[in-house]
């Protein structure tokens, strides 16, 4: 297996960086444009692997959609619109676009199949699909449904009130969009807040959703209209470049229009709690999602406990804050963070194992890892076993790494969700 190279034993990074459109909003406003009536157009729309497979699904669904770079027009065709595809709808590694496509095909009158890759055939599905066959879908697939290849007959749908076992924001979009179409009110109750890019959106395609406390509610038979979407940069994808400023000496990185929804900055939390230097420029803005400019520096952190509520607002990040950890004074705690074992890899344990190599001092616990500081990282053969984020984390920890040079195995794994990564990681040497 070919390893790529990584850079090491970094003095400074310095520079500014535009990090690339975030995902979850880029995923998301693809699926409302072609859901909605009218034009529709995206920019700073994220052309990374998973969210053109976003693309690539709709396509098959009769929506014209047009891409070059980061720029996408949706001719959108409302749900009714939605053609029965002739192909199985293969989402690649992207759960996001299974789960709330899941939930959109739920309510059309046809017959649909999905796939994905390895990663996606162990990625459990009934926490989606038990929600949707209770409003009426007809879903089939391996293990009972619980895994790719899935089946989904959809129409005919009645609203539901669904307390959610797990705090996931895409169990519950995928919920939502079933709700949309509906009939009656379709309520979701999390147990902790999550991300609520979703219910922003279908008030910027012209939709209703309500939210008590962590009950979110929509009426079905709704309408959608076209709207114009200016993408932020990702907050996971500019966690990286925040991490590398913080722990490699004489470093300061600013990074240019990071989304700052207040459901998705729990890694700023657990920075500034670290003791990082680190400074937020919030653009006054009417955008449905706020943004700002973000500047940070080298700092001295300390261990910390991140647990409860802060973990949904950081769960993508928890790979870099364990790296973080390793050069903080003291012992870190990360708990109820389970969640992290049905990712694109167990995250848990691969953190663990993949550090460890570099000379980390961490342990996995059944909902977390405790990572004992400060450490001294060394050169190794690590692997981001097809995990994007695990990649990422391993190619800023190779940053500090002495001794025998790091390579990174399945390197391009990155590209899912940012595939500039390297190039504006070498503009800050």
């Amino acid at each position: 297996m070919k390893a790529t190279k990584l850079n090491s034993n970094r003095v400074s990074l310095q520079g500014t960086i535009q990090v690339p459109g975030d995902k979850s909003i880029s995923h998301r406003a693809v699926m409302f444009g072609s859901v909605a009536q009218g034009t529709t157009t995206v920019e700073n729309f994220l052309p990374g692997e998973d969210c053109l497979s976003t693309i690539a699904c709709f396509q098959k669904l009769g929506v014209s959609i047009e891409q070059e770079g980061s720029s996408v027009t949706i001719e959108g065709v409302g749900f009714e619109g939605l053609q029965e595809p002739m192909e199985v709808l293969d989402v690649g590694n992207s759960g996001t676009t299974i789960r709330l496509l899941m939930g959109i095909l739920a309510g059309r009158p046809f017959h649909a199949v999905f796939t994905g890759d390895e990663s996606i055939a162990k990625r459990p599905m009934t926490r989606v699909t038990v929600p949707l066959a209770q409003m009426g879908a007809r879903i089939s697939g391996r293990k009972d449904g619980e895994f790719t290849p899935i089946s989904i007959s959809g129409g005919g749908l009645k609203g539901i009130h669904y307390p959610l076992p797990v705090a996931s924001a895409q169990v519950k979009s995928s919920i939502l969009l079933a709700g949309l179409q509906a009939e009656g009110t379709t309520t979701v109750v999390e147990p902790e807040k999550t991300r609520d890019h979703t219910e922003r959106m279908i008030k910027m395609f012209g939709g209703s959703v309500s939210s008590e406390g962590n009950e979110i509610s929509v009426q079905g038979g709704q309408k959608l209209a076209a709207a114009r979407v200016m993408v932020p940069g990702d907050i996971s994808s500019a966690a990286f470049f925040l991490a590398a400023g913080a722990i490699v000496p004489g470093s300061r990185i600013k990074l240019l229009n990071v989304g700052l929804n207040p459901t998705r900055t729990g890694i700023l939390d657990a920075l500034q709690e670290m003791g990082a230097d680190i400074e937020v420029l919030p653009y006054e803005t009417e955008n449905a999602e706020p943004a700002g400019d973000i500047i940070v520096q080298t700092s001295d952190l300390k261990g910390i406990t991140i647990e409860g509520e802060l973990i949904p607002r950081l769960i993508d990040e928890i790979p870099i804050i364990a790296l973080l950890a390793t050069q903080a004074e003291g012992r870190t705690l990360i708990k109820d963070a389970a969640e992290l074992k049905v990712k694109e890899t167990n995250r848990i344990d691969t953190v663990v194992k993949e550090l460890s190599k570099m000379g980390a001092e961490i342990e996995a616990t059944e909902d977390g890892m405790v990572i004992h500081g400060k450490t001294s990282l060394r050169g190794s053969t690590v692997s981001s076993h097809g995990d994007h984020r695990i990649g990422m984390m391993l190619a800023v920890a190779a940053l500090l790494a002495r001794g025998e040079d790091s390579y990174l195995e399945n390197s391009e794994a990155i590209a899912v969700s940012y595939p500039a990564f390297f190039e504006h990681l070498e503009s800050l040497f």
